[in-house]
């Protein structure tokens, strides 16, 4: 196992999908978790919040503990349960104008960790 690292991100949610991305991550649907595990992804939450501007963001976090973070990245993404997992989420999310060249939620930058 490798070290452990931790990630948060971003994006925004549209609101008139807001229930219907709500419901997806709702504790009876299962969705992907069991992938998330197999790509040593743990701790993985995800945080709603509405700005002043009225628009909705989600925050997640996340912590890895495999040995190659892009290559488990990579696997997922390529695993046909989470292609059409993602055929439900993307519609409902708003990717920020910022983000890095391939990110669809944007990574932000650790400033503090208790540990």
């Amino acid at each position: 196992m490798g070290k452990i690292q931790r990630f948060g991100k971003v994006i925004e949610v549209k609101e008139e999908k807001l229930k219907e991305y709500l419901a997806l991550h709702d504790d009876r649907n299962p969705g992907v978790r069991h992938l998330l595990s197999k790509y040593h992804m743990h701790n993985y939450s995800i945080n709603l919040h509405r700005f002043d501007d009225g628009k909705y963001y989600l925050f997640s976090y996340f912590e890895y503990s495999g040995d190659d973070y892009e290559g488990d990245m990579s696997l997922l993404a390529d695993e046909p349960e989470n292609q059409e997992w993602w055929k439900l989420t993307d519609p409902c999310q708003v990717p920020l104008k910022n983000r890095k060249l391939g990110e669809h939620w944007s990574t932000m930058t650790e400033v503090y960790y208790n540990k």
